[in-house]
């Protein structure tokens, strides 16, 4: 039986893994000794805050750690015979998101997630009375979840209907894991019932990652520069790299909150307890991508098929299956089950994934397995995770985090209040963060309205992230 796209789609992950395989740039800008704003990160935060600083006419350097563009949105687009998202794979908000307009124009094929999924039992689909029950079970926990949050911000799993039933396993799984890469235990009822509806999911034919990379080919940007030490006052900052150090009256930086809370980069002064605690309190989930080319479709699913299995346990995923009519099909692991499964490395997960298949369709899938791909993001030193989420008690956290101190604006997708764990989140939070460094160094003279995300709409039975 097929779900409407209000129960569940999002969950293809979120932003977060390992690096890329190919990337068209020829080569970084040579780095500049100065400039008006330094950007650390060239992920979709990072391009958006340069490509703002740049169209106030401002000069602007982004230093990026690895040698690839779009930090956790990355498209493999030479593993297999289709382009493959390891990291966001989907947009949202088509009527006010201006990522959207910008693939149109940079001559990217924007295309709309299929309308419906399916729940498997077993070797079977769900029969509808079957779907009809999980809805209504996902619907009352989201009411729940919305009813606490008003109150105490608890753990989404402390405040769960006793009686869902045979189902309370599976809508852990969509509100949980699946859409925020942590368990609901670990989550925050707040963070959660204050996402912006993310049912409309928009993606790109040539892959996210495609799209980030595109939009910033004419950033100026040092490739393989990561920043060492970063030296701030309120009157200027100094960024350290390995190239050697860039001054600027200002800087915007958008690493994970993983890699902030982990010191990786040095800050003098400090950098303030508050936005260090903010940034422990916002870690990031774990969500992975277990990619299997299987020709001839042994699944006998459809074009674009979205799948989750009736379960009773986390260790379980999600099927995104022949994508774009292609022998490409992935299994998304998320939560505690994920982090455990990716740290046990890329050959167990692909293990997984065939024994996980085989259950629900049969040997078949495990024979036709001819190539496989798994994404481990948890491992990725610059990034070192997936999407931002908030544990109980901190979703106030996102508001800190997004706080300026000195001449420094941090920005990213965990900063944004309502679309945290989205590529969407992570554009605006790039250029409101520009924008307000551009006021400071006296760029923008008016006070311009930062730009803000569509009204808050009232979420589905499931919304999910991307």
């Amino acid at each position: 039986m097929t779900l409407t796209r209000r129960t569940f789609l999002s969950a293809s992950a979120g932003l977060a893994i390992t690096p890329v395989f190919s990337r068209q740039f020829a080569g970084a800008a040579p780095l500049p000794r100065e400039a008006d704003i330094v950007v650390i990160g060239a992920g979709a935060a990072g391009i958006a805050a340069a490509r703002r600083v740049m169209a106030a006419n401002r000069k602007v350097i982004v230093v990026e750690a690895t040698s690839e563009i779009g930090g956790r949105c990355l498209t493999d687009s030479s593993t297999f015979d289709v382009p493959f998202d390891r990291g966001a794979r989907w947009m949202h908000n088509p009527e006010t998101n201006p990522m959207i307009r910008l693939a149109r124009a940079a001559g990217l094929e924007i295309i709309t997630a299929p309308a419906g999924q399916k729940i498997r039992i077993g070797r079977r689909n769900a029969r509808a009375g079957e779907t009809e029950e999980f809805l209504a079970a996902v619907v009352r926990a989201n009411r729940a979840i919305d009813e606490a949050a008003r109150r105490l911000d608890v753990s989404c799993a402390s405040v769960l209907p006793k009686d869902l039933g045979d189902w309370a396993g599976t809508a852990e799984f969509v509100l949980g894991a699946s859409f925020a890469g942590k368990d609901l235990k670990d989550l925050s009822v707040g963070d959660k019932s204050r996402a912006q509806d993310r049912n409309t999911a928009i993606g790109c034919r040539q892959g996210l990652g495609t799209l980030i990379a595109k939009l910033g080919e004419q950033v100026p940007l040092s490739l393989s520069t990561p920043a060492n030490r970063i030296v701030w006052s309120n009157r200027d900052v100094s960024v350290e790299t390995p190239a050697g150090k860039i001054a600027a009256r200002a800087a915007v930086v958008t690493v994970s909150t993983n890699v902030l809370a982990a010191g990786n980069i040095k800050f003098a002064p400090d950098i303030p307890k508050r936005a260090l605690e903010a940034a422990s309190r916002l870690s990031l989930g774990s969500y992975d991508r277990i990619a299997l080319q299987m020709p001839g479709n042994p699944l006998g699913l459809s074009r674009d098929d979205l799948i989750i299995e009736k379960s009773d346990s986390m260790k379980t995923g999600l099927i995104f299956a022949n994508m774009g009519g292609s022998a490409l099909c992935t299994v998304d692991v998320g939560g505690s089950f994920g982090r455990d499964l990716s740290a046990q490395g890329e050959k167990a997960m692909v293990a997984f994934a065939v024994e996980w298949l085989t259950k629900l369709f049969g040997s078949e899938a495990a024979a036709a397995v001819k190539k496989s791909s798994a994404t481990r993001w948890n491992a990725a030193p610059f990034a070192l995770g997936a999407m931002s989420a908030a544990g109980p008690g901190a979703q106030s956290s996102r508001k800190v985090l997004g706080e300026p101190f000195g001449c420094i604006y941090l920005a990213g997708e965990a900063t944004h209040e309502t679309l945290w764990g989205t590529i969407d989140g992570a554009w605006d939070s790039g250029e409101r963060a520009a924008e307000a460094a551009l006021r400071r160094i006296g760029a923008l003279r008016d006070a311009e309205p930062e730009a803000r995300p569509a009204k808050q709409r009232r979420r589905g039975a499931g919304s999910r992230i991307n």
